[in-house]
């Protein structure tokens, strides 16, 4: 897949420094910050994610070197204001895998977006609690939890599939005034047939359930 307006794929070898500029925990927070909540000074990302004010304007500007954010504005005497380039990035897996670079960001990667699915999570639980969303998102939202048997090119089949629709609905619904965010996290991770030195958690905990 080709970069757009949206969407940026990184070469693993080309784009090496990149990659390794997001292998920073810090930084991957805040363009994930940038990118769901839009615009925002460094001193508004300290407070959201507890450091300094010194720390994020430091990865900020790294993250600007790679093109990850650029200025959003910069008003005389006014703190500047940072923005996200793309909503995505992404590379081949199988490139990724081959550069110590690549596999730090694959796993870091994954695991922060572990963690936003928790926060997501949370703040869902919250929002409804709390009256903040109607009723009539009760029914579409949940989590599914299924463990389908799939070939790799079925796998693929589905992943291209669920990005195309994707970019289907959020077009159709780009103007709709009943649209809000949603968080949607889609995970494809074969397991190998549980053996001796299989890790603990190898799969059989599954509940194969949609919530």
């Amino acid at each position: 897949m080709d970069s757009d307006a949206s969407h940026r794929v990184l070469d693993a070898e080309r784009d090496s420094a990149a990659l390794k500029a997001l292998t920073h925990p810090l930084r991957l927070r805040l363009l994930g910050l940038l990118r769901q909540h839009g615009p925002a000074t460094a001193s508004e990302l300290a407070v959201r994610t507890g450091e300094s004010s010194a720390s994020t304007s430091y990865h900020l500007r790294v993250l600007a070197k790679y093109a990850f954010v650029a200025e959003a504005e910069h008003r005389d005497g006014r703190e500047r204001r940072w923005t996200a380039v793309h909503s995505v990035t992404s590379a081949s897996n199988a490139a990724m895998l081959a550069t110590p670079a690549g596999r730090s960001m694959l796993v870091l990667g994954r695991r922060r977006q572990i963690e936003h699915l928790q926060e997501s999570v949370d703040r869902h639980e919250a929002d409804i609690e709390a009256g903040r969303l109607g009723e009539e998102w009760h029914d579409p939202s949940g989590i599914d939890d299924l463990m389908p048997r799939l070939t790799p090119e079925s796998l693929r089949e589905l992943r291209d599939a669920i990005d195309a629709k994707v970019a289907e609905l959020t077009a159709r619904d780009e103007h709709d005034p009943r649209a809000e965010q949603v968080v949607l996290l889609t995970a494809g991770l074969p397991l190998a047939p549980a053996g001796p030195d299989a890790p603990a958690g190898d799969g059989t905990s599954g509940t194969g359930t949609a919530t």
